[in-house]
């Protein structure tokens, strides 16, 4: 199973992700998360995309496509992969079919308005040590593994505002490109994660059937 998590920041693709990754038994691949990770190690990569990261801006088609090609070509993804946050344009869901032809099931998308994406990032927490997220109240340390929690750059309102923007520019028509495939399950994003993860298992298993 080859699954593409799309909506926008903050609609809930990590936490989804994970569910899908158990579910199916394949990796979830976030390259945020790589990117990120990349950044903290001070990796050649980390520094060639820190600003861009801070900024809410798009890693560069060929650098992504680079690392997800190198990503989906290891072992754990010979039996499927769930990516979240690849493709974020028409021209890398293009360069992705070049890679690997055929290489998207179902896109799952993640419909959430723009006001509680915003209240959402902009009112989190992550944690220094174990990147876990958690809602921006009186908790400290973390919870799961006693790390500093801290508001991520990206994460600050005027932030999470241009990265929505960038969102609608240039992901949005993915939403369409996935559409006139028959590949996209469109669903609520709001309520409670188990409410959001039941829509997700009705609407994959009614594309997947055909």
């Amino acid at each position: 199973m080859r699954i593409v998590l799309l909506g926008p920041p903050g609609s809930g693709k990590g936490t989804q992700g994970v569910r899908l990754s158990e579910i199916y038994k394949i990796p979830q691949i976030s390259t945020g998360d790589m990117l990120r990770k990349a950044v903290a190690d001070e990796t050649a990569l980390g520094k060639k995309v820190q600003e861009i990261i801070q900024g809410g801006m798009l890693v560069p088609d060929d650098l992504i496509v680079s690392i997800i090609e190198e990503r989906i070509s290891q072992e754990d993804c010979s039996e499927g992969f769930i990516l979240d946050g690849f493709p974020r344009t028409v021209d890398q869901a293009d360069a992705l079919e070049r890679v690997l032809p055929g290489s998207v099931d179902v896109t799952v998308y993640l419909n959430v308005p723009a006001e509680e994406v915003i209240d959402r990032l902009s009112g989190r927490l992550t944690c220094r040590e174990c990147g876990a997220v958690f809602p921006k109240r009186d908790i400290s340390p973390c919870p799961v593994c006693a790390g500093a929690l801290y508001q991520r750059e990206d994460d600050q309102k005027s932030t999470v505002e241009h990265r929505i923007g960038v969102y609608m520019k240039h992901t949005a028509p993915l939403v369409d490109f996935y559409r006139s495939r028959n590949k996209l399950a469109e669903v609520n994003g709001t309520g409670e994660p188990d409410d959001v993860f039941e829509r997700i298992e009705a609407e994959v298993s009614e594309v997947i059937s055909k």
